[in-house]
C-alpha cells in the first residue's frame, strides 16, 4: 500500500510543481491564471480524499466571489452575486429531464442484482464454452458483459464476480493475474455498453443526444468485450498452464429423469422428441411433458421466424409517393411533383383535387343548390381565363420495396446457424440450453427491451428505463426474490448512487460557471489554439491527457470537470460531439484499472482470497488496459464502428 501512496503523492507534486511553474508572479497573474490554480488545487484536493461534489462547490464558489471582487464589486456585492450562480446553477441541474433516468437505471440495476441471477448465469455459460481455451475466464468475461450490461454497477458486478468466479478459476489452476484481470476488466463493461449513466452524464454534460450515444457506444463495447475474448483464447492456447482446461468433472452435465427417458430414443434432441412421440405410451412419458420439451427445443426455430418476418416487412415497407401533378398547356404536358408548384404555374391559384367533394366526405350537408356551384363556376373561369391551364392530381399507389441483399445474407447465416444448432442439440446439451433459458435469455430480453425502445425511437431514454425498473421488479418476483427488504435496499443505494451524480452535477455547474468568468477556458483555448494543432494532433492530446487524468481520478470527476473544457474547442477542430464522446467512453474504461485509484482493484481485493495481493491483481490488468488503448486506436481509424448506427437509423 506504501508504493500506492507514494505513487498518489508524486502525481500530486507533480500537479502542483507544474502549475506554479507555469505561473506569473503574484503581481503579474491575471483572472486566466487564478483559473487554472483553481484547477489544479480541485484535482489535489480530490486525490487527498475530499468529496468531488463539495469540493468542486466549494472551489466554484470561492473563486466566483474573486472573479465578482476582481471586477471591482464590492465584498457584499460580490456575495450576492455568488450566492444567486449557485441557486441559478442549482435550479438549472434539477430542471434537467436528462438525469431523471439516472435513478430509474440505477434503481433497475440493483433489482437485477439482487435476483441472484449471476451464479446460474456463469454455471450455464461455463458449461456451454467447455470446449473453449481458456473456457472459465471466458464464461467470467461474458457473464461480466451482460450482468454489467444489465445493472451498470462496476462495484457490484466486480464483487459478485469475485465470491463466484475467483475461486472456480484459482481451484481450476488458472493464473491468479489472468483471473484477476478478466474479472476487473469484464466488470468495467458496464461503464460503456448502454444503457450506462457514464454516457447518460456525458450526454447531459455535451448536449449531445443520449438515444445517438446509446445506438454508437453499442458496437465499440461489443469489440472492446470480443477483444478481451480473444486476448484470453490466445493466451490459454499458447501458455495451457495459465488457464488449464476444464477436467471432465467440471464438464459433467446430469440429465433430468425426463431427459434420461427421452435419450433412449436418440442421441439428438429433436428425433429424440418426434421418436418418443410415438411410444409415448411405452416410454412412460406424458403428452404435457413432451409438449414441454418439444416447445423448447422449436422456441428458437419460432423466434428465428418472428424476427425474420418482423425485419422483412420493415426493409420492404411501401415508400409513400408524391403526389404527381399533370398540367395541360400550350406547350404540351408537364408533369410536376409539388402540387405547389403546379399553383404556381397555374397564376397563384389552386384548388385542392375534388374539393367539391369534400364536405360530403366529412359528413357535413350542404344547402341546395350548393353541390352545381363548383360546377358552375368552373365554366365560367374557364371563360374569364382561357390561359389557366387544368390540374389534374394522382397519387400513384403504394408498392413494396424488392427484399435487400443483405437481408437474404443475414437468413442465411441464421438458417446455417440453426442448422448446426440442432444438428449437434444433444440431450445433455438441451440440458445447457434450459439452464440458459433460465439465467441468460431473461437478462438478454430485459437489456433488447430497454435498449431496442431506445435506439429505435420507442421510448425516451427515461421512459425506457421506467420500462427497465419494471422489468427488474418482474425479473425479481419471478426468481422468488421479491420483498421488502430488496426492495428497500435496492431504494437506499438508488438514492444514495442518484443523490452523488446529482450532487456531482450541481459542482460541476457552479465550478464551470466561476472557470468562465475567471476566463480560464478562454485562456485553454488561445493556448491549445495557438499550438497549430490538426484534426489528428488535438484528438490525440485530448485522448492522451484523458487517460493521464484517469490515473488519479474516477470518470465522473473527469467528465464533469473537464469536459466543459474540451467541448466548445470541438467545433473548431470540426470534431463530431457524438464521435468523441464515444472515444472518451472508451478511453475513460481506464479510469477504473489504472492505478492508484483501480477501485475494480480494491473491489476485488475485499472479497480476494488472502494470498492474492493487490499488485498481482494491478499486474493482471495491465494487459486489459493496453486492449483498451487498442481498441480506441481501431475507433478512431474506423470511426464507423460507432457512427454507422446513429447514422443509418437517424438520418
Amino acid at each position: 500500500m506504501r508504493k500506492e501512496l507514494y505513487f498518489g503523492f508524486s502525481i500530486m507534486a507533480a500537479i502542483v510543481l507544474g502549475t506554479l511553474a507555469f505561473m506569473p508572479s503574484f503581481s503579474e497573474m491575471t483572472n486566466g491564471h487564478l483559473g487554472l490554480l483553481m484547477l489544479s488545487l480541485v484535482v489535489v484536493a480530490i486525490m487527498l480524499g475530499f468529496p468531488t461534489a463539495f469540493t468542486l462547490m466549494g472551489m466554484g464558489m470561492i473563486f466566483a466571489f474573486m472573479a465578482y471582487h476582481n471586477q471591482g464589486e464590492g465584498d457584499a456585492q460580490a456575495l450576492t452575486r455568488t450566492l444567486d450562480l449557485m441557486v441559478q446553477r442549482t435550479f438549472a441541474v434539477m430542471t434537467n429531464d436528462v438525469l431523471i433516468s439516472i435513478p430509474l437505471f440505477v434503481f433497475m440495476g440493483y433489482l437485477v442484482e439482487r435476483a441472484n441471477l449471476i451464479e446460474k448465469l456463469f454455471k450455464s455459460l461455463h458449461l456451454s464454452l467447455a470446449r473453449l481455451p481458456g473456457a472459465l475466464a471466458v464464461a467470467t468475461l461474458v457473464t461480466c458483459a451482460i450482468f454489467a450490461t444489465a445493472t451498470g454497477i462496476v462495484g457490484a458486478v466486480v464483487t459478485l464476480m469475485g465470491l463466484l468466479a475467483l475461486p472456480s478459476m484459482l481451484k481450476a489452476g488458472y493464473s491468479v493475474k489472468l483471473s484477476a484481470g478478466a474479472i476487473t476488466a469484464g466488470g468495467c463493461l458496464g461503464i460503456l455498453i448502454p444503457p450506462s449513466v457514464m454516457l447518460i452524464v456525458y450526454g447531459a454534460t455535451a448536449g449531445v443526444s443520449v438515444v445517438k450515444l446509446y445506438a454508437g457506444a453499442f458496437f465499440p463495447g461489443i469489440m472492446l468485450a470480443a477483444l478481451y475474448i480473444g486476448y484470453v483464447i490466445v493466451v490459454a492456447k499458447l501458455k495451457p498452464e495459465l488457464a488449464p482446461p476444464l477436467p471432465e468433472e467440471g464438464r459433467r452435465v446430469d440429465l433430468t429423469p425426463i431427459s434420461q427417458k427421452l435419450a433412449n430414443f436418440g442421441k439428438l434432441a429433436l428425433p429424440a422428441v418426434l421418436a418418443a412421440a410415438k411410444g409415448r405410451a411405452a416410454a412412460g412419458i406424458s403428452t404435457k411433458e413432451l409438449l414441454k420439451q418439444l416447445a423448447i427445443i422449436v422456441g428458437p426455430l419460432l423466434f428465428f421466424v418472428v424476427v425474420m418476418t418482423f425485419i422483412h416487412r420493415s426493409a420492404t415497407t411501401p415508400v409513400e409517393q408524391t403526389a404527381v401533378v399533370t398540367m395541360e398547356s400550350d406547350g404540351g404536358m408537364m408533369s410536376l411533383e409539388d402540387p405547389a408548384a403546379a399553383a404556381e404555374s397555374a397564376g397563384g391559384l389552386a384548388l385542392p383535387p375534388r374539393a367539391e367533394e369534400a364536405p360530403q366526405e366529412m359528413g357535413v350537408a350542404l344547402p341546395p343548390g350548393a353541390e352545381e356551384a363548383p360546377k358552375k363556376a368552373a365554366p365560367a373561369a374557364s371563360t374569364a381565363n382561357a390561359a389557366t391551364p387544368a390540374a389534374e392530381a394522382e397519387k400513384a399507389p403504394a408498392e413494396r420495396q424488392p427484399t435487400p441483399t443483405w437481408y437474404w445474407i443475414m437468413l442465411g447465416i441464421g438458417l446455417l446457424i440453426g442448422a448446426i444448432f440442432y444438428y449437434t442439440l444433444t440431450m445433455k446439451r438441451l440440458e445447457i440450453f434450459k439452464m440458459l433459458l433460465g439465467s441468460f435469455f431473461p437478462l438478454a430480453a430485459l437489456i433488447l427491451m430497454v435498449l431496442g425502445t431506445i435506439v429505435f425511437g420507442l421510448a425516451t431514454p427515461t421512459e425506457a428505463a421506467a420500462v427497465g425498473s419494471l422489468g427488474g421488479f418482474l425479473l425479481a418476483w419471478a426468481y422468488k426474490q421479491l420483498n421488502m427488504d430488496v426492495v428497500r435496499e435496492s431504494v437506499f443505494l438508488t438514492a444514495k448512487t442518484s443523490a452523488m451524480v446529482c450532487w456531482l452535477f450541481v459542482g460541476s455547474s457552479i465550478f464551470s460557471a466561476a472557470f468562465a468568468l475567471l476566463g480560464g477556458q478562454e485562456l485553454i483555448e488561445k493556448w491549445v489554439l495557438g499550438l497549430g494543432l490538426s484534426k489528428i494532433q488535438f484528438l490525440i492530446l485530448s485522448q492522451v491527457i484523458i487517460f493521464l487524468l484517469g490515473w488519479p481520478l474516477e470518470w465522473t470527476e473527469i467528465i464533469v470537470i473537464f469536459m466543459p473544457i474540451f467541448i466548445p474547442l470541438l467545433s473548431h477542430f470540426q470534431v463530431d460531439p457524438l464521435f468523441f464522446g464515444l472515444l472518451v467512453a472508451l478511453n475513460l474504461q481506464t479510469a477504473f484499472l489504472s492505478p492508484p485509484v483501480a477501485m475494480a482493484a480494491f473491489y476485488l481485493k475485499g472479497v480476494a482470497p488472502p494470498h492474492v495481493t493487490l499488485n498481482q491483481i494491478f499486474a493482471g490488468m495491465m494487459p486489459f488496459m493496453a486492449i483498451q488503448v487498442l481498441a480506441l486506436i481501431l475507433l478512431y481509424v474506423f470511426p464507423a464502428i460507432g457512427m454507422w448506427l446513429p447514422e443509418v437509423l437517424y438520418k
